[in-house]
């Protein structure tokens, strides 16, 4: 058994198959899933687990080199994208390009999220 990280068998499978420049997506629970992208579906009611929550524990699993998040997060949930901005190097790009490129994901992680915008998409990087 796993003594610490993501002790979610299939989250931590996924991770483990991860390259470099690989894209894994946070989302909230209204993202759209493309079908061909595998799901973890974590949320159990409207608000649980928090994006941030599952993002905070993500990333002291997974070395990511760039996230992307939407620029509309600016005017509609400032005080998330104010957290995400001090621990990622974001980039942005417009909602839709967002959902566009969440079919390159090797894997979204559904939250039960329900706040504006609350979608990263985290881009794989290396820890060497």
């Amino acid at each position: 058994m796993k003594k610490q990280g993501i002790i979610n068998r299939d989250i931590a499978g996924h991770l483990a198959r991860f390259g470099h420049t690989d894209l894994l997506v946070i989302a909230d629970c209204g993202l759209p899933v493309p079908q061909h992208v595998p799901c973890v579906d974590l949320s159990y009611r409207i608000g649980e687990p928090s994006f941030e929550t599952v993002l905070e524990a993500v990333l002291e699993d997974f070395e990511a080199e760039a996230a992307y998040i939407a620029r509309e997060i600016s005017g509609h949930n400032q005080g998330l994208e104010a957290r995400m901005q001090k621990q990622l190097d974001c980039h942005y790009l417009s909602h839709e390009e967002l959902k566009a490129m969440s079919h390159n994901a090797k894997l979204i992680v559904r939250t039960g999220e329900a706040s504006p915008y609350a979608n990263v998409i985290l881009q794989s990087g290396v820890i060497f």
